[in-house]
């Protein structure tokens, strides 16, 4: 399938998995910095670049177009590329402002066409196999989930946007493990939780808490919990992991460890695994360090083609990642009343139901 890609800083782990890809074509790519089109173009030798939007709206081969652009853009880029016949990935946060929702949602029914919230953090290999254990029953039913993501991102604040008052970590990192704490309790009913900003984080410049510990509470009653520190020291990967997610079962329990590529199992017959898989790094880690995760775009853009070319549907969808701004956004107003929030409440906000959300 064709494909265009949108915003060429993050979407640079795009451009090497669609061109390693076997399922996918690179069509076109488009930056409004000329500056920054030339530099991929050198990097990946690869030369149909624009800075018009429009010209890859206009160019009928391309079906896909996946966006990487500053978040409070993406509606509008979702938008144009749905008016054109397009399928879309886009990544996460998928929109910042639920307002937005009604006529995305509308649109989407109206064109036929599929959205795909790029939320990569599904599509590492602790986390697919962690995925497939659970559905496989081999911790039985699951009582809780805890995930976290504590990253060392005093780099980050080299980046001027990043000190704007409009960023907010909240949306650019713990919608990571947030997004698991959705997958595997999709009906969350209410949040409860405090932030801070740090000391650091405030020498540095940031206007928004870089320090945040949420409860989350299921219809059912199930709860869960999420924490997210990135401005601060952590702790070596021989004795912890950036981002995490444990699951407990009634029977066993099993922890997925990010960008570590390692996974632990205690299943429902007492038995105690590890599995780790550094064979794969030169999949996941192309670029410097691991700042760039193309190996796990390329998993989820081919997962994407597949459910466009076989007719399922990708997941996280358009009413997955709309529920999980929800959930942000019931997150957010935590922080700020230090009172638990109601979900129903902020999709009743913005004139939007459960039932508009689910599958």
């Amino acid at each position: 399938m064709k494909i265009g890609i949108l915003g060429l800083g993050e979407g640079r782990s795009t451009m090497s998995a669609v061109l390693k890809s076997e399922k996918l074509e690179l069509k076109m790519v488009c930056d409004m910095n000329i500056e920054m089109c030339k530099h991929r173009a050198e990097e990946f030798n690869f030369h149909n670049y624009t800075t018009n939007y429009q010209d890859m709206l206009n160019d009928a081969e391309i079906e896909i177009i996946a966006i990487y652009t500053p978040d409070h853009l993406h509606a509008e880029h979702v938008k144009q590329a749905l008016l054109h016949g397009k399928h879309v990935v886009c990544t996460k946060p998928f929109i910042d402002d639920l307002r937005k929702a009604a006529e995305l949602l509308e649109l989407v029914e109206q064109s036929g066409k599929k959205v795909f919230v790029g939320q990569s953090s599904r599509f590492f290999e602790p986390m697919k196999k962690q995925r497939k254990d659970y559905e496989a029953g081999l911790i039985g039913d699951l009582i809780t989930v805890e995930a976290y993501y504590h990253a060392d991102h005093r780099w980050f604040l080299e980046k001027p946007w990043s000190l704007q008052q409009a960023f907010k970590w909240l949306y650019g990192g713990l919608s990571h493990p947030v997004d698991f704490i959705r997958w595997y309790l999709p009906e969350i009913e209410e949040v409860m939780g405090y932030g801070m900003l740090s000391a650091n984080g405030a020498k540095g410049g940031l206007k928004n808490p870089d320090t945040m510990h949420f409860i989350f509470k299921a219809k059912d009653g199930r709860i869960a919990r999420v924490s997210g520190c990135y401005t601060g020291p952590v702790q070596p990967v021989t004795r912890d992991s950036e981002m995490s997610c444990i699951l407990r079962g009634t029977e066993g329990c099993s922890q997925g460890d990010y960008m570590d590529l390692r996974y632990a199992i205690t299943d429902n017959t007492g038995e105690e695994r590890i599995i780790t898989w550094e064979h794969k790094l030169k999949h996941y880690f192309r670029f410097e360090g691991k700042s760039h995760h193309a190996g796990e775009y390329q998993n989820y853009l081919e997962y994407f083609a597949d459910s466009i070319t076989e007719g399922y549907t990708a997941y996280p969808d358009i009413k997955e990642g709309i529920g999980t701004i929800a959930l942000l956004q019931a997150m957010d107003r935590s922080l700020q009343t230090g009172k638990p929030v109601k979900v129903d409440e902020i999709l009743t906000e913005f004139n939007l139901t459960v039932n508009e959300l689910s599958a």
